[in-house]
């Protein structure tokens, strides 16, 4: 696509989500949400005050996340991640299940209360890697660090200077550092880590924690404690369990299913894919682990359909208003 076709792509979807933006204000849509039927699985990251794209494109403010919630009760039946795959569906309503992936403390924070606020279910798929002795996601540490960092870094004998979006991107090849680094186990993560810290110790920022900061082993067992919420797993350091070795991705299906049932004290039988990445073997794998749920967000193939254990999730859009969200979680796409 080239630059004029992207603008003009760009520019067609601003204007149609303007359109569907005044035919919600004028209650043109109202018929719509109330005789919308069928079901959808949505996937939430991270909740934040203000400033929702200061570092992850998936953030949404508190505020923002409140009004999902009030138009939910308004129109939507919400229902659990166990409901959902036992088909326990409204038959006068649109349904749908919410989860969180990542594990962020803001999560406790913002999230749990207003769940218990407005009554409403939620899974949240956490990682181990508070076991690993971090409080942070490579990811997230990488991409926080890069905006704060040096505009050059050499890594493992590779040059990166940033681009426009503050990724490191490398001289040799034009491959970012996040894709470079997400091919490979934790210990090379572990050491980018060690390695740019000191260049960029943004954990000194007070007002940036929310953005980063893993929930600890007590907030996890207080939002396990809450009827309204059910924890599942989502690997032990946050691999992308598709692209590194079988017998590694194995060793975190099961390190971080073990790690979150000594905290909760509960079974953990489901498994939210990080990155929706996987492949056959993965899915055979964390099966043999004793996962019987596994969400991806878009499948491989058609043959995922009909695994019982499978389920597909959409990604809730930060760049769209509430009304074009809603509209495009029924859907089920955002064209």
């Amino acid at each position: 696509m080239t630059l004029s076709q992207k603008i003009r792509s760009k520019l067609t979807r601003t204007a149609k989500n303007l359109l569907m933006d005044l035919r919600h204000t004028l209650g043109m849509y109202e018929g719509f949400y109330r005789s919308a039927r069928g079901s959808r699985i949505l996937v939430y990251h991270g909740i934040c005050e203000r400033d929702h794209l200061k570092f992850n494109t998936l953030f949404l403010t508190r505020k923002t996340f409140e009004l999902h919630l009030k138009f939910y009760k308004k129109y939507f039946n919400v229902i659990s991640l166990d409901d959902y795959y036992q088909k326990k569906f409204s038959n006068d309503k649109f349904n749908i299940c919410l989860t969180f992936d990542d594990g962020f403390a803001n999560n406790h924070k913002y999230v749990w209360p207003l769940l218990e606020k407005y009554q409403m279910p939620a899974t949240f798929f956490i990682t181990a890697i508070q076991a690993a002795g971090y409080d942070i996601l490579w990811n997230d540490f990488l991409t926080i660090a890069s905006k704060y960092g040096p505009n050059k870094l050499h890594f493992k004998g590779e040059f990166y200077t940033k681009d426009r979006h503050n990724k490191y991107i490398s001289t040799f090849n034009g491959l970012s550092l996040a894709d470079r680094l997400g091919g490979y186990g934790f210990d090379e993560k572990a050491e980018m880590m060690k390695e740019l810290y000191p260049l960029a110790p943004f954990k000194t920022k007070q007002s940036d924690k929310d953005y980063w900061l893993q929930m600890t082993t007590e907030q996890i067992k207080e939002l396990s404690a809450s009827t309204f919420v059910t924890i599942g797993a989502h690997s032990y350091y946050h691999n992308d369990l598709a692209r590194i070795d079988i017998h590694d991705a194995a060793e975190e299906l099961s390190l971080s299913k073990g790690y979150l049932e000594h905290i909760i004290k509960k079974p953990i039988t489901s498994f939210a894919f990080p990155y929706g990445s996987y492949n056959n073997e993965v899915i055979e794998t964390a099966k043999s682990a004793g996962y019987e749920q596994l969400l991806a967000t878009e499948f491989n193939s058609a043959e995922d359909y009909k695994d019982p254990s499978m389920r597909k999730r959409l990604t809730v859009n930060p760049f769209i208003s509430v009304n074009n969200q809603m509209r495009a979680t029924i859907t089920g796409s955002y064209e």
